[in-house]
């Protein structure tokens, strides 16, 4: 019998975006045998005693530490003495759901990746608490950081502490390279992936020598966790058949306010939702035909000027890039509002990393490295922080005037567009109202 952190499709953010083990096969009887024969070392120990929790919680902590970062799993035995004999233990339930319930009882933070299981033999039971190390150290057990120094436990020293706070540090990976637990390969639109990313992304003679599974594949790209055999985050957000399943907030909600503000009525409105692999199709297209509306403006008797409303490219680049840089950790989704004077453009997450109002729009970072390349692959962003600068020139040369960035908003990022005054000269309509549209 096995027990292991159960695993659902409503499984909270933080939880499944903190590594666990999901490959749920334990070491095999024989693998047993041969540890129990070999002499004790850093990564096992064995045990007659079935009541001292701490010295248990002790060893499940210094496991997860794996100070000396040999990244291999340690295994707490229960049952048998120190030179490999069985002590003629009888596992009941009871014993199983006391070691089973140190995962989470709180007492070890962050919670140990652990599995604990039974082995029965002719000379008694072995009760085995399989212990990954953590990409989350240092691990602490009743707020001490315990270590292994050889076969024997110990609290570890400041310099081993050290070490363990930089591997931290080494560890931490932006969302969408997080593995999405819970998820599958089945849980991602794979025909898209092969016919519309994988041809932009990979050159086609390499794509053709390629006779790895699509897991390898996409690993290679940073989309696929062959450690948790789950895609990421990201991978869900661009090719899942249903993200909001696990991202809840990756859409995107349009409203046209028949107004100057959210008192106003609602003329329509509309959700992107979906994977963005199809999402920025639609988005794409609404922009162009549902939102840009273009017109003539003569400019001498042979010559006339085209002017939108709100001028197609530096639209859509606005809205690409809240897509692209927003926090996919919040619930909220981006919002596309337009009144009848301006569209605003808010999205979670404010400026990243070594972006500051001091430096924007002229430095760029990035939130989702990873949603960030595949949608430069895919046709709808660039990567060389031109984007804004294009952009409000764009607007200029309509006659919108610049866009306007609230940068004071620390959690969330609100882009501004005004309608362009030159859309209504030359008797090209009286006010600015822009008639109810379909979708």
């Amino acid at each position: 019998m096995k027990f292991l952190a159960k695993q659902t499709n409503d499984i909270s953010r933080n939880e499944r975006c903190l590594p666990r083990k999901v490959d749920e096969n334990m070491i095999s009887k024989q693998e047993l045998k041969n540890i129990l024969s070999d002499t004790e070392s850093y990564h096992v120990e064995r045990t007659i005693s079935t009541e001292n929790m701490d010295k248990f919680c002790q060893a499940i902590c210094a496991f997860s530490n794996d100070v000396s970062g040999s990244g291999k799993n340690g295994y707490l035995i229960l049952g048998a003495h120190d030179d490999g004999k069985l002590s003629g233990l009888k596992v009941d339930d009871k014993l199983l759901l006391q070691l089973s319930n140190i995962r989470t009882d709180g007492n070890i933070l962050p919670q140990p990746v652990m599995a604990v299981e039974k082995f029965a033999f002719d000379d008694g039971d072995l009760l085995v608490v399989e212990v990954q190390p953590s990409e989350l150290p240092p691990i602490r057990y009743k707020g001490r950081v315990w270590v292994r120094v050889g076969p024997r436990k110990s609290l570890a020293s400041d310099a081993e502490q050290k070490i363990l706070t930089e591997r931290r540090l080494s560890f931490i990976r932006t969302f969408d390279a997080m593995p999405c637990i819970g998820t599958s390969v089945a849980d991602m639109d794979i025909s898209i992936i092969k016919k519309d990313f994988l041809p932009q992304a990979v050159a086609e003679e390499v794509l053709e020598e390629d006779k790895r599974s699509i897991e390898e594949q996409l690993s290679s790209l940073g989309f696929y966790d062959l450690r948790y055999n789950c895609p990421t985050c990201g991978a869900i957000i661009l090719f899942g058949l249903n993200p909001e399943r696990y991202i809840h907030g990756s859409y995107v909600q349009y409203v046209r306010f028949k107004g100057k503000d959210k008192a106003a009525d609602i003329a329509n409105e509309f959700k992107f939702s979906g994977n963005l692999c199809k999402a920025l199709v639609k988005i794409d297209h609404f922009i162009e035909t549902s939102i840009s509306q273009k017109r003539p403006i003569p400019v001498s008797v042979l010559r006339e000027e085209t002017v939108s409303n709100y001028p197609y490219w530096a639209t859509r680049e606005l809205l690409m890039n809240a897509i692209m840089h927003r926090d996919y950790e919040s619930n909220a989704p981006i919002q596309f509002y337009e009144y009848d004077d301006r569209i605003e453009v808010l999205n979670s997450g404010g400026l990243y990393g070594k972006v500051h109002p001091g430096n924007f729009p002229n430095v760029n970072d990035y939130r989702n490295p990873f949603i960030a390349e595949a949608m430069k692959v895919l046709g709808y962003v660039n990567r060389f922080s031109r984007g804004v600068n294009r952009v409000q020139k764009e607007l200029i040369d309509n006659g919108n005037g610049k866009a306007t960035f609230n940068l004071k908003l620390i959690t969330a990022f609100k882009v501004v567009e005004k309608i362009s005054k030159k859309y209504f000269e030359e008797g090209f309509g009286e006010t600015p109202n822009i008639k109810k549209r379909s979708t």
